[in-house]
């Protein structure tokens, strides 16, 4: 792999380009991206030199997709003509079967591998890209079949996000959209909803403890990069929604009751299992 290409270089894009040079990557990174954008990661060495999008995917070895979904989905259409046989395309989206079913569709003449790195900020911008940013992360990958992961582009690419320190999870497409429907876009979700019923409660907001701001610090994301994702999973969404109000509705239901002794052990039973597990890298 000699030369990389970055479609979309902010946090995602920018911190997978600046971990591939901590880890050791000697080749060419391009990126893609508006004129301001790109000014700016050329100035903080981000990036070797910005190119429209034809000029680097007919250069790449990799071409690493970190726009929000439709941008995506609207650079799979165009790359086909351009891209190297030998090449790889990959993205960064947080949901992945509208992604891989647009790459079935368009993507014939190169290798594309679905990836979402679980990894961010609340700040987005090239400006709070890190190396560091995917240590340690699970950085989920969406092969359309097993046997893609043997394919050098792709087992090369792998070799990459081990090098970069990721936790590599191997899902289905459709799976991945459940899973995180639960674990990613509800808390957003939550987080938003606390805070937004916080702002119209009329309650002294001076007095409040820790616990407030770890619940709404996800409010904070902002909507430009959750719009897409939203769109491209809604009905796993709506059905992980619907759940996690039942869940309200059965709290509401045992308040100052003793069942809310055993919401609260089971609640505490999960948050143990989460904790437990082999993948968990704890929270600021």
């Amino acid at each position: 792999m000699e030369t990389v290409a970055i479609f979309g270089v902010g946090l995602i894009g920018g911190s997978f380009a600046l971990a591939l040079r901590h880890a050791g990557f000697k080749g060419v990174i391009l990126g893609v991206s508006s004129p301001r954008t790109i000014e700016q990661a050329v100035a903080l060495r981000v990036i070797d030199a910005g190119v429209d999008e034809e000029t680097a995917a007919r250069q790449a070895d990799l071409i690493y997709l970190a726009q929000p979904i439709h941008e995506i989905l609207n650079s799979i259409a165009r790359l086909n003509p351009w891209v190297k046989p030998e090449a790889l395309v990959t993205d960064a989206g947080s949901t992945k079967t509208a992604v891989t079913q647009h790459a079935s569709r368009y993507l014939r003449r190169c290798e594309f591998l679905g990836g979402h790195p679980l990894a961010g900020k609340e700040t987005a911008g090239v400006s709070s890209a890190e190396p560091q940013l995917f240590q340690g992360r699970k950085y989920v990958v969406t092969p359309f079949h097993s046997e893609q992961l043997a394919v050098t582009a792709v087992r090369n690419f792998l070799i990459w996000l081990d090098k970069i320190g990721a936790v590599r999870v191997v899902l289905d497409p459709a799976e991945h959209d459940r899973a995180v429907a639960y674990t990613s876009h509800v808390p957003q979700l939550a987080a938003t909803a606390l805070a937004l019923a916080l702002k119209n409660s009329g309650a002294n907001l001076d007095v409040f403890g820790p616990g407030v701001l770890d619940m709404t610090r996800l409010a904070m994301s902002p909507f430009s990069v959750w719009k897409d994702i939203l769109e491209t999973n809604s009905s796993e969404i709506r059905s992980a929604l619907s759940i996690y109000i039942a869940a309200l509705q059965r709290l509401t239901d045992a308040v100052g009751s003793e069942d809310m002794r055993n919401q609260f052990e089971q609640g505490a039973d999960l948050a143990r299992q989460l904790r437990g597990s082999k993948l968990f890298r704890g929270v600021e």
